[in-house]
């Protein structure tokens, strides 16, 4: 028997989907992922992004601030309530030739849905240096939140690559534990927004290095990452800095792979909707909802109202097929 709905993802586009989609009795189940190594490297262990993340201060309804990890899991423990299902698996490949779509999941289970909702996020983006690589896990990291309080990183200099609110957000964090973040930045101001701009640039801790570009992360097999040797563009003067570990903040890819091309995606591989103010994807039946169709905002509030439109979406197609 086919499930009516199934949402993919686990931050808040998915579940705001799966409350809406459970008030309205489509009996929704979420695969919020599976809890593994290859997961927690990418970013993508279930609750999404804000479960990377500390104080949330600007989610409405919440003036006293939240943790987003507690965001999470009262969004989560609200869509059960309204008797959604969920799955701690990934779905690892998608027939949308025909419909019922057919779905196979990391538990080997093949499973049918009448309509998806995509909403599996995006996956942090890292500089493709050969020896990045070779540090990853011993210095080099994507998420500042996970890793910034080893031990490895407490009273020592650490470096930041990005001018967004991310590496923003990341610098500012480090603060807490680093005794010197460099933020390296290929141009001379910071894209982020104002307020978080304002917050790194009046920060001590926080040294900017304008103009610059990581070229080769440093370090040994017994030490791990040591420094980075940085470039000036401008100039192309390169400098050594030392560092304990370096924390890239530089964008995210969609996680769309596992779609195997069957969905329009745009340049930078985002999910494509179809008609404005709709959740409506290349494939009649798929919703989308969230980071994985978001490339402007980006936003837990956004993504939370992408996931409250597509479910209203899916219950009208579902509807006019006579499944609901």
């Amino acid at each position: 028997m086919s499930e009516k709905l199934i949402i993919i993802g686990s931050g808040p586009a998915a579940w705001t989907c799966a409350i809406y989609a459970a008030r309205a009795a489509l009996q929704p189940t979420v695969y919020e992922g599976a809890i593994s190594e290859d997961n927690r490297l990418k970013g993508t262990l279930p609750l999404g992004q804000l479960n990377l993340t500390t104080d949330v201060e600007n989610f409405p309804g919440f003036p006293d601030v939240i943790l987003g990890p507690d965001l999470m899991l009262k969004m989560r423990e609200q869509a059960i309530r309204f008797g959604t299902t969920v799955v701690t698996e990934d779905i690892e490949s998608i027939d949308l030739s025909n419909r019922p779509f057919v779905l196979k999941d990391s538990a080997g289970k093949t499973l049918e849905a009448e309509a998806l909702v995509i909403s599996t996020g995006a996956s942090a983006n890292y500089l493709g240096l050969e020896s990045e690589e070779r540090f990853k896990n011993y210095g080099v990291s994507a998420c500042a939140v996970c890793d910034g309080a080893l031990p490895r990183f407490r009273n020592k200099s650490v470096v930041v690559v990005g001018g967004g609110d991310s590496a923003a957000e990341e610098a500012t964090y480090l603060t807490k534990f680093a005794s010197t973040v460099y933020l390296v930045h290929r141009r001379d101001q910071l894209r982020a927004s104002q307020v978080m701009a304002q917050r790194v640039l009046s920060n001590p801790k926080i040294k900017p290095l304008w103009f610059s570009v990581v070229e080769e992360v440093l370090g040994n097999d017994a030490s791990g990452m040591t420094g980075v040797r940085v470039k000036n563009i401008k100039t192309n003067d390169t400098t050594t800095v030392e560092a304990a570990g370096m924390f890239v903040a530089i964008g995210h890819t969609p996680n769309t792979k596992f779609l195997g091309g069957q969905v329009e995606v745009d340049d930078k591989g985002f999910l494509v909707l179809k008609e404005p103010q709709r959740t409506i994807t290349s494939v009649e039946g798929v919703f989308a909802a969230g980071d994985v169709a978001d490339p402007t905002y980006k936003q837990a509030i956004t993504a939370a109202g992408m996931g409250c439109k597509a479910s209203l979406d899916a219950e009208r197609w579902l509807a006019g097929k006579g499944v609901h």
